[in-house]
């Protein structure tokens, strides 16, 4: 899997809504799912015939994906109502031919510590406000945001379990957006980018106290091998340095929450 990406000398964009044009190449893995011709949602190229994405996606009848995808494998357990298990994986009718920019994401291995504060990365061409979409020529857009434990994402919306993965700035401004679904969070290990996480939900768009919500790909090894018998995906173990202050997260002492 890749051992590209942006280079660490490029800066922290304030907003993913009114964001930054990523530089040509530089994710390799981004793939765009669309109807009659139309982005609707992201999606990351795994290997030379598989892309990961988010269940609600594609779990209804796409019609143009008989022309470019031979079958369409949602998580047996992904539940719309609760978001949970919101992961699917899409083969392609014929493999892709791997070029300069056009590259696999490493995976994050079953049991990948992710801390609070984590660095990721979020990409996509989704929406740049509520209900405004990206403007042609529709460059792919990118945002550096944290990770958000478990734990204190679980204080803005109930219902975060361990198959989910948050991240975002608690103040606002940085998210992923409508038309991002399914798309990569990825951080990066030494040289390696690795994703952690597929956009899966949120309520709005980079507002306050309201992280965006991913999906834990490491949650998900087992089921992906089963499912890719040739060209396997390459899952690499991420492990963040220290101790997770999420631990001893309380909702009662967060300065983000009502007292």
């Amino acid at each position: 899997c890749h051992l590209g990406g942006i280079q660490e000398q490029v800066t922290d964009y304030t907003l993913y809504i009114n964001g930054q044009n990523a530089s040509p190449g530089s994710w390799p893995w981004q793939v765009s799912l669309q109807k009659y011709g139309m982005h609707s949602c992201g999606g990351s190229l795994i290997s030379r015939n598989w892309v990961l994405t988010a269940a609600h996606c594609v779990d209804q009848i796409w019609p143009i994906f008989v022309l470019k995808i031979s079958s369409i494998i949602v998580h047996p357990k992904y539940k719309r109502s609760t978001n949970d298990n919101d992961i699917a994986l899409l083969r392609l009718s014929s493999p892709v031919k791997f070029t300069k920019n056009i590259r696999p994401v490493c995976l994050a291995a079953s049991g990948s510590q992710f801390n609070n504060g984590t660095p990721s990365w979020v990409t996509g061409w989704g929406n740049v406000a509520q209900g405004v979409p990206l403007r042609p020529p529709k460059i792919l857009q990118e945002v550096k945001v944290p990770v958000i434990g478990n734990r204190q994402c679980n204080c803005f919306y109930r219902g975060i379990t361990d198959n989910m993965i948050c991240s975002g700035v608690l103040s606002g401004g940085k998210d992923s957006c409508q038309g991002d679904s399914g798309g990569p969070m990825v951080s990066k290990q030494s040289s390696r980018w690795i994703q952690s996480g597929v956009v899966s939900f949120g309520d709005g768009c980079a507002r306050p106290r309201k992280p965006g919500v991913y999906t834990r790909v490491s949650r998900y090894q087992s089921w992906i091998n089963s499912n890719i018998r040739d060209n396997k995906p390459g899952f690499v173990q991420f492990t963040s340095s220290g101790v997770d202050p999420d631990k001893n997260f309380s909702c009662r002492r967060s300065p983000f929450l009502p007292k």
